[in-house]
């Protein structure tokens, strides 16, 4: 299989590139929209700021792209702040954290909102290994997979769902926190799989080997 990821400029795509070569797949940067249709699955990591990566996205091409391969049913998985641009909208980028940007991709509605405006009163950012709790409706990314396993997490801002059907996955930071979501052949994890050790690699390959659509 071959592994598209995507490379707008921001983050270290070093890590996941080695996890998907440990899984035996075939995994290539893709740093043109035009080339995203040659993969058969696609991965969207991010660090930094919402609305930054979001008009990285938009200017390069990449946000019809992506949205059109989603459409035809082309695997999609978000790290981190790539899942967070799967969302509808962000406040993060704002100078009043009450707006929100209505430039995500709208691929699983939904807004991402600061841990500490939901009511989060630990340390922020999240930096660590936290438990989760996988859905029982949506046992294909956690499949073989305890409920309670650690994940490593670095963030600041949360995905808060429109549907919660939506939620893979939840994971307790003081407060609920969305730890992955699944909509169809859309994937995302708040949390990096690729730094979570056997828990994070079997994500990974659970992706990899889901069912086409």
């Amino acid at each position: 299989m071959k592994v598209g990821i995507i490379d707008y400029g921001v983050g270290n795509l070093g890590s996941v590139y080695r996890a998907i070569e440990e899984l035996r797949a075939s995994p290539t940067i893709i740093d043109r929209a035009i080339d995203i249709h040659q993969a058969d699955a696609l991965i969207l990591p991010g660090v930094g700021n919402f609305s930054e990566c979001a008009d990285l996205l938009r200017k390069g091409g990449w946000m019809d792209a992506l949205k059109l391969e989603a459409e035809r049913g082309r695997p999609l998985l978000g790290i981190c702040l790539g899942m967070q641009l799967l969302a509808t909208s962000s406040s993060e980028g704002s100078d009043d954290m009450t707006m929100y940007c209505d430039n995500g991709l709208n691929l699983v509605p939904g807004r991402v909102e600061r841990i500490s405006r939901l009511g989060c009163e630990l340390r922020v950012p999240h930096v660590g290994w936290n438990s989760v709790a996988p859905s029982e409706t949506h046992g294909g990314m956690f499949a073989g997979i305890p409920g309670g396993t650690d994940f490593y997490f670095v963030h600041s801002y949360a995905f808060v769902v429109d549907d919660p059907k939506d939620v893979a996955a939840t994971t307790d930071y003081g407060i609920s926190i969305t730890a992955a979501v699944q909509k169809q052949n859309v994937w995302g994890t708040q949390f990096h799989p690729e730094k979570s050790s056997r828990a994070g690699f079997a994500v990974l390959k659970n992706f990899l080997e889901r069912p086409a659509c």
